[in-house]
């Protein structure tokens, strides 16, 4: 990062004025540095949701929205997902570099004898009401995980801060199976070193002990699909949250919890569970015309959900890799006599041709397709954004190593526009009106 120019900032009110370094990234709009602002002319900058903000420097994940470009550590999405495998965009994530054969298969040695989780655990999950949303466990055992591993917690040790990734990102589909068998009362099952990550996922979610259980290719190569497009998104709600979270010297474990807590939000982990929602109160092909009308009418509250997104304008680059996959998974295991996939593909031929999505670039997003994929690959609603969870640790964990490495980290603190009473003095309660 080089920096080769200013802005002159001018207080039209003081006639003070100062310049403020421009940085230019790789790629993206250039940077303007702030952070002499308030103590030059006094003013903080205001900036709700961080539209405008660069929070930190990474190297990691750039998204270009209006042109549709999503690249980790500079290699292009559609590449990844078509080429790669998810345990080797992991080791990208973390490392910031493809692996050598050798580098690859160590490191899938780790991820796959680092899958267990300690045996205490197993009467954690004991402690939640049967019913309990997966998430909500998710988020408990995972922090949990501090009390453990008390050899990795030294955040200013490399070798402690590589560990703990390791350990995050190889035993989240292990925590996050045992959550979906508890809330459905059927028997952990422990995860096994010969499965692929993916193939151990769905073994450990579906299989049951009286019968044998056969992992599905396609399901295998479509879960690990989504994984590879849902690895990392730049400074999104959770990963700023992680990052925020870490600012403070936080156990990394909890950190990740932190961010899991974040990205059950519906606006964010949960959107693919409301394209389904969406789907359920449309009903039936027939309906379409009627919410159409209802989506184009701005007084209405009914929103399409799963279609359009904050950050591209464009086409989202994910969409179109995972579109494919959408439809190959429903030839295999899309019941034709289901109303809902028909209602789905409905909805997004229209959406692909009609001018009203084309002209507001509302296009399909990797929401509508994942959450599709999901239900025909009979992962439960509640279970959506677990599967989100599996897949963004490795971003979480990748963006937190990189912050703590930081020279210039320090703890988050965000200012505010004070807008409450002003100052006054406490009134005694007998002389209050």
């Amino acid at each position: 990062m080089t920096q080769p120019k200013t802005v002159t900032v001018i207080d039209n009110a003081t006639g003070k004025q100062i310049e403020l370094p421009i940085y230019q990234g790789t790629h993206g709009p250039d940077v303007v540095d702030i952070g002499k602002f308030y103590k030059e002319l006094g003013y903080f900058t205001y900036d709700p949701g961080y539209v405008s903000t660069a929070s930190c420097r990474s190297n990691i994940t750039f998204i270009d929205g209006d042109n549709g470009t999503l690249l980790y550590r500079g290699y292009p999405i559609d590449q990844l997902a078509e080429k790669s495998t998810f345990v080797e965009v992991a080791y990208l994530q973390l490392y910031g570099e493809l692996p050598t054969r050798k580098q690859f298969k160590d490191f899938e040695y780790i991820m796959r004898h680092h899958s267990m989780i300690n045996e205490s655990l197993k009467g954690f999950f004991d402690g939640f009401y049967h019913d309990a949303h997966p998430m909500a466990i998710l988020v408990g055992v995972v922090g949990s995980l501090s009390a453990f591993y008390h050899d990795s917690t030294d955040i200013h040790n490399p070798e402690h801060r590589e560990i703990a990734a390791h350990r995050m990102i190889a035993k989240m589909p292990t925590i996050a199976a045992a959550s979906y068998k508890h809330s459905v009362g059927e028997p952990f099952v422990y995860p096994r070193n010969d499965l692929s990550y993916c193939g151990n996922l769905l073994n450990m979610m579906f299989s049951v002990p009286s019968e044998p259980y056969e992992i599905d290719p396609i399901a295998e190569r479509a879960l690990d699909m989504i994984f590879i497009l849902h690895v990392d998104h730049e400074q999104n709600a959770s990963t700023s949250t992680v990052r925020l979270s870490g600012s403070s010297g936080a156990n990394p474990f909890a950190c990740v919890s932190s961010g899991i807590t974040a990205l059950w939000g519906p606006a964010h982990g949960g959107a693919n569970e409301a394209v389904l929602n969406m789907l359920n109160q449309i009903g039936d092909v027939s309906n379409i015309p009627k919410y159409l009308e209802k989506a184009r009418d701005k007084n209405d509250p009914f929103r399409l959900m799963g279609f359009g997104h904050r950050v591209y304008k464009n086409y989202d680059p994910r969409a179109r890799i995972i579109r494919d996959m959408c439809h190959e998974v429903l030839a295999k295991f899309g019941d034709a006599n289901d109303p809902f996939f028909e209602l789905a593909l409905r909805l997004e031929e229209i959406a692909l041709k009609e001018d009203y999505f084309i002209e507001r670039k509302l296009y399909p997003n990797v929401d509508f397709y994942s959450g599709i994929i999901y239900r025909a690959l009979k992962i439960p609603t509640n279970m959506f954004t677990v599967m989100f969870a599996i897949a963004r640790t490795v971003g979480w964990v990748a963006q937190w190593m990189e912050m703590i490495s930081d020279p210039e980290q320090r703890i988050g603190r965000p200012r505010q526009l004070y807008t409450g009473a002003a100052q006054r003095d406490y009134v005694d309660i007998k002389k209050r009106k």
